[in-house]
């Protein structure tokens, strides 16, 4: 399963501690942004992802994330 999300992260330094918190509570998952991309994407590829951990992670940062449909 693949997730798409919008951030306001805009930096690659942000993005790689946010990557690093993510693997924590989802180790087997592949995670990246795409800062080019004017939504600020972020991917997640694991096999179950619960938007509310992933949102509240970054939230809880400074950082705003919302599904993208």
């Amino acid at each position: 399963m693949i997730e798409v999300f919008k951030t306001n992260v805009q930096e690659a330094e942000q993005s790689q501690m946010l990557i690093g918190k993510l693997l924590e509570h989802f180790p087997d998952s592949a995670v990246n942004f795409d800062l080019e991309d004017c939504d600020k994407i972020l991917r997640i590829h694991a096999s179950s992802i619960c938007h509310k951990t992933i949102i509240e992670l970054l939230n809880s940062h400074g950082y705003h994330c919302e599904v993208l449909p």
